[in-house]
């Protein structure tokens, strides 16, 4: 799996847009979705409806992390 940057358009709240992310990055966020039973851009559109002033693409991936966490359970150290 490589790490490049890839571009998708996708339509938000009735406007189209590009994101850019590592495809890492795109894979994880569709696997988070199909758990979630929603399409990528469903779960993008909610993703954007609570970022604030945050960058899409930046939130993207904040929230590609904090499910992974969620996931993997609390730090052991």
């Amino acid at each position: 799996m490589g790490a490049g940057i890839v571009k998708h358009s996708v339509s938000i709240a009735g406007h189209r847009t590009s994101i850019s992310l590592e495809e890492p990055f795109w894979e994880a966020l569709r696997q988070i979705a199909d758990k979630q039973s929603l399409s990528v851009q469903a779960l993008i559109g909610l993703i954007d409806a609570e970022r604030g002033e945050q960058n899409l693409s930046s939130a993207i991936r904040v929230h590609v992390l904090r499910s992974l966490q969620a996931v993997s359970g609390p730090e052991t150290r």
